[in-house]
Formats: C-alpha cells, structure tokens, sequence
C-alpha cells in the first residue's frame, strides 16, 4: 500500500552541528531509489509500505551502528488508492489558495 512519511533522524549528543552525520543519513535516503524530498525539518518518502520502513530502519542504523545515540520522528500518510501524493497533496493545497484567492478578488 502506498505510503508517504516525513521523517527526521538525527544524531543525539554529537554536538551543535549535525549536518554531516544528517548528511549520511539522506544519502542513504537517496540512493534508494524511492522518490524522496528534503527540506530543512524532514526529509519525505513514498513507495510501499514495506519499502519506505526499509529505508528508514537503514537510514537510521547507518548512525546507530555507530554507536550514536538516534532520535527518529515519524509522521506517516497511508492513503489507499493514492500514489504520487508528495506532488499530488502539494498540487491540491495550490489549486486551492489559487480558486480562493480568485473568489475573494471578484
């Protein structure tokens, strides 16, 4: 079923900067292959279910592994008879304020 998630993991008690072990973490994210996005909060995938888990579980281990304490927050979007919702969702929420937006102005 189709899935899409926003997802945050990071490092715990590494120090201010993150970006390096954040780095690793959406390389992974990446190259799997999944359509993904990345913004400065989350990075988003979508795919089946299983898939998306898969990626995360090793998006996150890439730091556990390590020994580094990880923090994982997930927020998830299982919407049956939906596919391509990271555009999809976006596209609805435009058309939306646009048609809004026009009703006010008359």
């Amino acid at each position: 079923m189709n899935t899409l998630i926003a997802v945050a993991i990071a490092p715990c008690g590494t120090g201010e900067e993150m970006s390096a072990y954040v780095g690793e973490v959406v390389r992974i994210i990446r190259e799997s292959g999944l359509p993904n996005r990345t913004n400065s909060m989350f990075t988003e995938i979508e795919g089946e279910w299983d898939d998306v888990m898969a990626v995360v579980k090793k998006a996150t281990m890439v730091l556990a592994d390590k020994g580094i304490r990880t923090e994982v927050v997930l927020k998830a979007d299982i919407r049956p008879g939906y596919t391509d919702m990271m555009h999809g969702k976006l596209e609805r929420l435009e058309q939306k304020i646009k048609a809004e937006k026009e009703e006010e102005e008359k």
